[in-house]
């Protein structure tokens, strides 16, 4: 069957599951849209505000569904405005394929209108990024896209399409096309060793990342822990992998961890590490971290072994797989020593941290709606204070319910996030946000409202930058350099705007009736609940500090 290029783009994402795509038609993808508009019966399309947002949608699709997410851009600003999507995919480890449109083969290299080097700007930001210059290759350099975004650690892929080869014709087969499992060999010897150090440790911790949850490795992860009785903290990236209710789980380390599950970490002598990097936000001075500790590191991704913190052993490949072969390799163990250390640790009264209930606060915001929403109700957030309150205080119970943006950052991704939750999952989401963090795409609104996408937006609003200013409370003598927004924004009328109910409170005895009030009915609702701006995240462990830094008051 000859079909044009542009016709091929459709037929392998049916190929490859694609039910939804997010993005935002122009004159380089004309042609591809043409056959969107054509399949419109088989691949939905999401037409977003700004492409960055549809970049956004296409993560928190794949983050909340396991799948891959698709997203679609024309050549030059539509192309650049991807970019921030795709590195806060690349960071955080989502299968994404990006497909762009460019000017036609004769015309690339010559400044033309819309003309950028996609592929170049976006190198260190994917795992691969293609230029398809022969439509023979195109159906091919589409699965090969697939397969890499989905295999090993996953990431983003980015295929660039001139223009010419949309319209161009090529013989089409179909082919279904799987990623192959990536083995890896460990040896005997890295094995035996890693069940050595689990028998001979009195005080094991595990420490589990993303991994965990990319990999679907929950069950293993806490069978595992039930086994060699040990303690288990999470990253960022990992919390939802291990459920709230678990009596092990002690829940996030880090700077802005919670203070047993930190100090339970430092007081440990081997930190099994499961799917995670060590970024420096979780382990804040390095060669003190691991002072007195063996460490085995459990990762897809050989590159990261070593990359951040020294390793005694590790052992390469699916964090699901290796930890079921340790599972089948240990005895049941006991330490009654260190349960009971740990016990003391969880009932010491700085693990249990409370705010101000005479006032409107976070804590009561987030517990309010965690009561009243179900268990699998995905949660995204934006960054900052925030992102740290809902890590802090929401009771994940299921894997893939927290969507956030752990190793770029990215301010303004929680709104697309949850748009491709909603979408993926066919349930309302949840957005946390911050009046910072909802003006960089509240252009989205649009989008949310236009597809009546059932998303309820908490924008806890302090009238502040709030992280970036408790960092100036704490180390820059309350020198507030441009973190007080004083913005007049008046967030119900704007709501109205796109005709989306919307209330805002300022009191406590406002809270439950007014989340009840947005859980009513299956569409879109904005909630205002201002805040004190000088609420702030703790406790907190100063950069390059350790639990012995701590500041918790």
């Amino acid at each position: 069957m000859r079909i044009t290029g542009a016709e091929i783009v459709m037929k392998v994402l049916l190929e490859n599951g694609v039910d939804t795509i997010f993005g935002y038609p122009g004159g380089t993808v004309l042609h591809i849209y043409d056959e969107i508009y054509k399949y419109s019966d088989k691949i939905r399309h999401v037409t977003t505000s700004h492409e960055q947002g549809a970049s956004h949608a296409a993560d928190g699709y794949a983050r909340a569904t396991g799948k891959t997410g698709v997203v679609f851009a024309t050549s030059g600003p539509g192309a650049t405005n991807l970019v921030t999507g795709i590195a806060t995919a690349y960071l955080d480890s989502t299968p994404l394929v990006a497909i762009t449109g460019n000017v036609a083969t004769p015309f690339i290299g010559r400044d033309s209108f819309q003309e950028v080097d996609i592929c170049g700007v976006t190198m260190p930001v994917t795992k691969h990024n293609f230029m398809v210059k022969d439509v023979n290759k195109l159906a091919d350099t589409l699965r090969e896209a697939f397969v890499i975004a989905r295999a090993g650690r996953p990431g983003p892929v980015l295929v660039d399409i001139p223009k010419d080869i949309q319209i161009a014709t090529a013989e089409y087969e179909m082919c279904s096309t799987q990623p192959s499992k990536k083995g890896h060999n460990n040896g005997v010897k890295a094995f035996e060793t890693a069940l050595e150090i689990i028998r001979q440790s009195r005080k094991p911790f595990i420490y589990a990342g993303g991994g965990v949850v990319s990999s679907d490795a929950s069950k293993e992860l806490e069978l595992f822990a039930e086994m060699i009785d040990a303690p288990i903290g999470t990253s960022m990236m990992g919390i939802s992998g291990v459920s709230y209710d678990n009596k092990r789980y002690l829940g996030m380390t880090g700077m802005h961890g919670k203070f047993c599950s930190t100090k339970a970490m430092a007081e440990s002598d081997l930190i099994i590490a499961v799917g995670t990097r060590f970024s420096d936000r979780a382990t804040g001075n390095k060669v003190k971290f691991v002072d007195g500790k063996k460490v085995l590191h459990i990762d897809i991704d050989p590159a990261e072994i070593g990359k951040n913190i020294p390793v005694y052993v590790a052992l390469v490949g699916d964090v699901k797989e290796v930890l079921q072969k340790l599972i089948d390799k240990l005895p049941d163990m006991e330490r009654p020593e260190w349960e009971k250390t740990v016990e003391e640790i969880k009932n010491c009264p700085d693990s249990h941290l409370e705010m101000d209930k005479s006032r409107l606060n976070p804590q009561s915001i987030i517990e309010t709606v965690n009561k009243l929403v179900p268990s699998d109700t995905v949660i995204a957030t934006d960054v900052g204070q925030h992102q740290m309150w809902v890590a802090q205080y929401y009771k994940f119970r299921k894997p893939r319910t927290l969507l956030t943006s752990g190793g770029l950052g990215t301010m303004g991704f929680g709104m697309g996030a949850a748009i491709g939750a909603a979408l993926g999952t066919g349930k309302r989401s949840v957005l946390f946000t911050s009046d910072g963090c909802f003006h960089m795409n509240m252009n989205e609104l649009a989008t949310i409202a236009n597809n009546n996408i059932p998303v309820l937006i908490v924008v806890m609003n302090n009238n502040a930058l709030g992280m970036v200013r408790q960092w100036q409370t704490i180390f820059f003598g309350k020198r507030y350099s441009n973190t007080s927004l004083n913005r007049n924004t008046n967030y119900v009328k704007l709501a109205d705007a796109f005709d989306i109910k919307a209330k805002r409170i300022t009191e406590m005895g406002e809270l439950e009736d007014a989340v009840k009030e947005a859980l009513k009915e299956n569409r879109p609702y904005l909630l205002e609940a201002v805040i004190s701006p000088d609420e702030r995240v703790l406790p907190m462990i100063p950069p390059n500090g350790t639990i012995k830094d701590i500041i918790l008051k």
